[in-house]
């Protein structure tokens, strides 16, 4: 027997589904509520390895910690990783099984993966109280219904009542709500059971007539306003929490130059800041790397597309990517390939994670990713690269700077490290440092041991805060989503729609999903 659920889904693409089924796992794990995240497909270049070694979004990796266990493939069965504007790698159940086109995933591939999802789903709902399910942009885009596996078509087949979720803050939020109702079909529609409205500034007295209103118009009641609130965003998954119009999945359109990271607003403890630089490389995976280091007082973490902005950094990092070559070629014809290698050059620090590790080295042998063969890099470390078929995904365990590390590996390129000092199984030469794992910085004390080798490589007084946890803020952060739900939204009304499912007899708004 399947116990509660709800599918999240939202008027648009960063509504803010990630948040607030974050926000509900935590408080009903509060409630004492045994639950689960769920999202039956996500598309995303911020990934996270489980501990049996699958490859999961991190978003579901965060909405795992919300619920207080471990995530597991279970949690995001099918996990897309872009590789251009046309095709992207299909992870499933963990584990890549090959690169599609968005015409060939959608033209049949996606509707055979239905089972699966549904049989991941299953064994969820058979193993906790309530899997609280999040949908994927829209669920009235009308030209994917037919085979859709992540909203309306694993709500019918699970039969999951639907709360749709509206960012207020980007306007038109009662014209989106009713649109996204009256543009599914009766079937779809039956499982609707209301609104939660996102993001709201001001006096709610003064939204309340619109929304009773929308009830009115509806039949479905808003289940609660959450406010706008900073800081609140868990681990995007294609962005990089900042406006639409000013990102692009493939960041090649539009610059994301002076785009900071939402930092710590604690004073430094020293008398200087660091300023970080992060190189805003195409196709970039896992920038979420650098939030340990945002999260520290007094560092400036900003991400950069032009070499000039390299000039007064004091650490620049080269984060991960889904296309090293193409990173790479990006690098030099912006001029920025020169600029790392003259900081190389004059013992200035730059932090290579990933595929920013592999563009360091001496040379590329790819022949899977970019099927690019032979591809000389930046030669400033020792390493000669050869991208293998089979992706390596570990979770592994170390020592740097005299302190524990604690990481995550997601690559195919294999790297083969010839000289430098040893770092995190990959090297350093000078104060040019390279490794695949990510998450790193996630250890306080070798977070701390490598900005003080940082800042006194670039000569600032820069003081490490001897106290922040970078698991107690996320703790923290996930307990504010928490507080949301709790204080913000009809909780009652919310048990009884996990529990119980959608009300009967939810009114058919016209005209439907087109024929």
């Amino acid at each position: 027997m399947n116990n509660g659920g709800l599918l999240v889904a939202g008027t648009t693409s960063d509504a803010g589904k990630s948040v607030v089924t974050a926000g509900v796992c935590r408080w009903l794990v509060r409630q004492g509520v045994k639950v689960a995240p769920f999202k039956a497909q996500n598309m995303s270049l911020n990934s996270f390895v489980t501990r049996e070694g699958a490859e999961i979004g991190r978003a579901q990796a965060m909405q795992a910690q919300a619920c207080r266990v471990e995530p597991t493939a279970l949690m995001n069965p099918v996990l897309l990783k872009p590789g251009g504007e046309q095709s992207s790698q299909v992870v499933l159940l963990g584990k890549p099984v090959g690169e599609l086109s968005a015409r060939g995933y959608h033209g049949g591939r996606q509707q055979k993966l239905l089972g699966t999802v549904l049989d991941c789903l299953a064994e969820l709902r058979g193993t906790y109280d309530a899997v609280i399910c999040e949908g994927a942009g829209s669920p009235a885009e009308i030209n994917l219904r037919r085979t859709d596996i992540v909203n309306m078509g694993i709500a019918r087949n699970a039969g999951l009542p639907v709360l749709v979720v509206g960012d207020i803050d980007r306007g038109g939020v009662f014209a989106s709500f009713f649109g996204t109702v009256a543009l599914l079909s009766p079937e779809d529609q039956a499982l609707v059971a209301g609104f939660l409205v996102n993001k709201f500034r001001g006096d709610v007295s003064l939204l309340e007539p619109g929304l009773d209103m929308l009830h009115g118009l509806t039949g479905r009641p808003t289940y609660g306003v959450l406010p706008f609130r900073h800081g609140l965003g868990i681990d995007e998954e294609d962005g990089m929490g900042v406006p639409p119009r000013e990102r692009s999945r493939a960041w090649g359109r539009v610059s994301p130059r002076g785009t900071v990271r939402e930092s710590n607003t604690a004073p430094p403890v020293g008398e200087d800041v660091l300023r970080v630089a992060v190189c805003a490389i195409p196709l970039m995976s896992n920038f979420t790397d650098v939030d340990a280091l945002a999260a520290e007082p007094g560092v400036v973490v900003r991400f950069v597309d032009r070499p000039e902005e390299l000039a007064d950094a004091d650490l620049v990092v080269i984060p991960g990517t889904r296309g090293t070559v193409r990173a790479l070629e990006w690098l030099r014809k912006r001029g920025l390939a020169d600029a790392l290698r003259r900081r190389a050059a004059e013992q200035r620090p730059v932090l290579g994670i990933c595929g920013g590790f592999q563009i360091l080295g001496e040379h590329i042998e790819d022949d899977v990713e970019s099927r690019r063969g032979h591809v000389a890099g930046l030669g400033v470390l020792p390493v000669r690269v050869r991208f293998a078929r089979e992706k390596t995904l570990t979770r592994p365990v170390g020592e740097a700077l005299g302190e524990r590390v604690e990481g995550y590996e997601i690559h195919h390129g294999v790297g083969e490290v010839t000289g430098g000092e040893p770092f995190l199984d990959g090297c350093r030469v000078g104060q040019t440092w390279g490794t695949h794992w990510h998450g790193s910085l996630e250890s306080d004390g070798f977070r701390r041991a490598f900005l003080r080798e940082v800042a006194a490589a670039a000569g600032r007084r820069f003081v490490p805060a001897p106290d922040t946890s970078f698991a107690a803020l996320r703790e923290e952060q996930l307990d504010r989503l928490g507080d949301l739900i709790e204080q913000h939204a009809d909780t009652d009304a919310l048990w009884r729609l996990i529990e119980s499912g959608a009300p009967q007899g939810l009114p058919f708004i016209p005209p439907g999903a087109p024929a």
